[in-house]
């Protein structure tokens, strides 16, 4: 995973970046309604339902809204793409998203067809797609809108502007988001093992 000094050490976002990322999700299909500027404005609830961002103040949550875009899709809508490059993160505001995993076919096979698994299904206050965000490798997992939904727009740029910027707000939020890597591998570890000792 990136430092926060390597994220510190890159230069702001452009006018250029931030086109080129609207331009990204748009072409995905994706509704870009501009900045998450008073995010604030969404109340207490996202605070509560959102591990990334239970430790921020409403102030603070304005902060980062401001780094980030909103985007709205509709049910069926893919958000994340499975095998698609992207240095950015969603943070899901409104709706529900499932999260899908494709199994290969079996290459001993030749009528075997490629599997899709349900790795989960997420709501408000869900991150996604933070790891390729930070190593810039494909996306693992497609996360495709079940009902209509909103989310707001964090890219790798935009965290280095706030470190920058707004220091406080950075680190806390390049702890919170460790914070979550490091649940998420825990988890993997457990289902594995656990899978290791049916076997």
């Amino acid at each position: 995973m990136a430092s926060a000094n390597s994220l510190n050490t890159a230069a702001p976002p452009s006018g250029a970046e931030a086109a080129a990322l609207e331009d990204q999700l748009r072409q995905a299909g994706l509704e870009v309604l501009g900045s998450c500027q008073k995010m604030s404005g969404r109340g207490p609830a996202l605070l509560q339902h959102s591990a990334l961002l239970e430790d921020f103040t409403l102030k603070e949550l304005d902060t980062l809204g401001e780094a980030m875009l909103l985007i709205r899709a509709q049910p069926g809508q893919v958000l994340i793409a499975e095998g698609d490059a992207g240095d950015w993160m969603l943070l899901l505001l409104s709706g529900t998203v499932d999260v899908t995993k494709t199994t290969p076919a079996d290459d001993d096979d030749p009528d075997a067809h490629e599997n899709r698994s349900r790795l989960g299904v997420t709501t408000e206050g869900a991150a996604l797609g933070e790891m390729s965000m930070f190593d810039r490798d494909v996306r693992y997992a497609t996360c495709t809108a079940i009902d209509a939904v909103e989310a707001a727009v964090l890219s790798r740029a935009a965290i280095g502007q706030l470190i920058r910027q707004h220091p406080g707000v950075g680190a806390k939020l390049m702890v919170k988001i460790t914070q979550l890597l490091a649940q998420r591998l825990r988890n993997t570890s457990n289902r594995l093992v656990r899978l290791l000792q049916k076997k």
